[in-house]
């Protein structure tokens, strides 16, 4: 139960101090419902006007079973349906069961109790005259033909089996949402939400649900309804309220997973070693309801989103914290929106200074959250999923101080650190998120329970500081290498993540994202040969104003299985390119071949003698070779020095001002 124990103090440390625009906690013996009708009254329960209003999601009192019903007749307390709170529903023929007796009943009891409202007064003398239907229909707000509320059925050629003389055309259908049936989407007007609005004089407030008066009403009615008493497993409080049912709509309005549940006394499924649920566990009313209510707000705010997984992470103080699940450009800025109150952006860094510009970025984007966060605040990391529509669970939790967490999500962008680029104007030094990095492993049209299964394995590397698991590396380095029938900017983006996870898997060898020229491992070198040969060609259909891929792009999976053998037949097409080029681009062409000789003469200075003419297959580090090496080249330093190993010459630089 630590989990429901930290969303308490979530709960108290947050309610009234929310931060703007994040929205506020539900309040107790509350829940959330999409309004599709707003009727305005006067204080005496007349009725003053109507209007049907877009989706909006609407904090209404609720009872306990009421908050979690699925079927059934349980009426919200004063908000809800047509079925419900139209006293005439049934003489206009809705299709729906009729539940205005017990809604009626209910809101009598409310209103007659010492915990009464005059608003709720008010719409009890309203639906009492039984004339909500009517009333909107003279209002146009809902549809009636013939004396009949029509229905919309819509069969999968979405043909309209209209119940009028023509397809109905009320702007309530325009926020309904279709319910399916076998072949058929139904729109039923009975399933329209009202909400209410009381005006009354001096009082600038005339929505029920924002009003605190009527809200406070409500809770304390509630709590005086409710006699079963016993021992919280949170609390440890022996004489608390106890609740039988517990909330839902955790991840959005209609989302009907619990995290806590069993089945009534005539419809358990499993016994297993009790009989009664509360033999297995026991909770206070109004922990459960705090719990929920602030892991709603959390999700709602800033959880990461795949289907029906949702992975939040949070200060239990409530303050702000990295986002573990993004990727860095996203992690720094938002640190530096945070730094500079909104005004501020992020900067690509170049390959010369990629290293030292991401480090400091990174520094100071966490030192920006450790002003904020102490040693001693508790950050939860917490994942919910559902298997079926009714069941949830928690798919991963921890609890860590601020310090740890910082840590740990500091290092998880440092040591996995490369230059991404994800299309043509976004690029940036850093991590991928967890999706992307399930994308590049899997390709881009994954389906969803595979993304969830490979970030669910990529949370204990981010949280716990676990390793990647090799066989991600293995299959963004062959997703890498494979650049036939793939978009170039997907290749792109799987070349730098393919690096990323790489670099990370192998943080012990202390990889740098920019070239090594002392670095003269075989599989590196022959990364940089694949470069230099690419960037000669490249260079040659430019000047001839030929747009193809070149031999290197088209033979690069061949050359990680059969480096050697790919290598001779990469170097004699390039012949006639260097033809080419000696004619237009000698000192082009001259600095690339002293470049070339230096790569295959660098390969004798290894620790095997015949690494150049093995042809073993070739590791993921010649991609850290090739893309450093092919970056050295693309861009053009403004500095003039003699030919170096890294290819930038001054002979090239005066060719180039040509």
């Amino acid at each position: 139960m630590a989990w429901m124990q930290k969303l308490c103090e979530t709960y108290d440390a947050c309610s009234g101090n929310e931060p703007a625009g994040a929205g506020l906690l539900m309040p107790i013996a509350h829940t959330s419902q999409q309004a599709h009708i707003e009727v305005v009254l006067d204080s005496s329960g007349n009725f003053r006007r109507a209007a049907v209003i877009p989706k909006i999601e609407t904090v209404i009192p609720a009872t306990e079973k009421s908050a979690g019903r699925t079927s059934g007749t349980v009426p919200h307390a004063i908000c809800d349906k047509l079925q419900y709170c139209a006293g005439d529903y049934a003489e206009f023929g809705g299709k729906k069961e009729h539940c205005f007796d017990a809604y009626l009943q209910q809101l009598e009891n409310w209103c007659k109790s010492d915990f009464g409202h005059p608003k709720a007064r008010s719409v009890l003398a309203y639906v009492r005259k039984r004339q909500l239907v009517r009333d909107l229909a003279k209002a146009q707000v809902l549809d009636v033909k013939d004396g009949v509320l029509v229905t919309i059925e819509k069969l999968k050629k979405d043909k309209v089996k209209g119940t009028g003389a023509s397809a109905p055309q009320a702007a309530i259908f325009g926020v309904l949402t279709p319910k399916d049936e076998k072949d058929r989407r139904i729109q039923d007007q009975g399933d329209a939400f009202v909400r209410w609005r009381v005006e009354t004089e001096n009082d600038p407030s005339s929505s029920t649900w924002e009003d605190l008066a009527l809200i406070r009403s409500w809770q304390r009615f509630d709590a005086e309804q409710r006699t079963v008493r016993g021992f919280c497993m949170v609390t440890g409080d022996a004489a608390s309220v106890l609740a039988l049912q517990h909330p839902a709509r955790i991840r959005h309005g209609g989302d009907k997973a619990k995290l806590v549940s069993s089945n009534d006394a005539n419809g358990f499924t499993y016994r297993g070693r009790f009989l009664l649920a509360e033999q297995c566990a026991t909770i206070g009313f109004e922990v459960t309801q705090k719990a929920h209510s602030a892991l709603r707000w959390l999700v709602s705010r800033h959880a990461y989103r795949n289907g029906d997984q949702a992975i939040v992470s949070w200060c239990v103080a409530g303050k702000p914290v990295p986002d573990p699940w993004q990727n860095s450009g996203s992690l720094f800025a938002l640190a530096d929106e945070m730094a500079t109150g909104g005004v501020g952006g992020t900067a690509a860094s170049s390959s010369f200074d990629a290293g030292q510009s991401f480090a400091a970025r990174l520094t100071r984007a966490i030192a920006g959250y450790r002003a904020n966060l102490s040693d001693s605040d508790d950050i939860i990391v917490m994942a919910v999923d559902s298997a079926t529509p009714g069941r949830m669970g928690i798919a991963f939790y921890r609890e860590l101080k601020g310090s740890e967490f910082l840590e740990r999500v500091e290092s998880w962008h440092r040591n996995n650190a490369w230059f991404q680029r994800f299309g043509k104007d976004t690029s940036f030094v850093g991590v991928p998120s967890p999706k992307d990095i399930a994308e590049a492993a899997y390709g881009h049209r994954l389906d969803e329970r595979l993304r969830k299964c490979t970030i669910e394995r990529l949370l204990p590397c981010i949280i716990d500081g676990a390793a990647i698991p090799r066989d991600l590396v293995e299959s963004t380095v062959r997703r890498a290498t494979n650049r036939v029938g793939v978009e170039n900017w997907e290749w792109e983006k799987s070349l730098g993540i393919a690096c990323s996870l790489y670099r990370g898997f192998y943080r012990e060898r202390e990889y740098e994202m920019s070239l090594e020229e002392e670095r003269n491992t075989r599989d590196y070198l022959y990364g940089r040969l694949l470069a230099v040969a690419e960037h000669v060609e490249s260079r040659a259909l430019f000047v001839a104003g030929e747009k193809r891929d070149t031999m290197a792009a088209r033979l690069m999976q061949r050359f990680a299985d059969r480096p050697f053998s790919t290598w001779k037949t990469i170097e004699l097409s390039l012949s006639p390119y260097k033809s080419r080029l000696r004619a237009s681009r000698s000192g082009f062409l001259w600095s690339m071949e002293q470049l070339l000789d230096s790569l295959i003469g660098s390969f004798q200075t290894t620790n095997d003698s015949e690494s150049f003419t093995n042809d073993r297959p070739l590791s993921g580090e010649f991609l850290l070779g090739y893309h450093c090496q092919r970056r050295i080249l693309s861009e053009k330093p403004e500095r003039t020095e003699p030919a170096t190993t890294s290819g930038v010459a001054e002979l090239e630089l005066k060719e180039n001002a040509l």
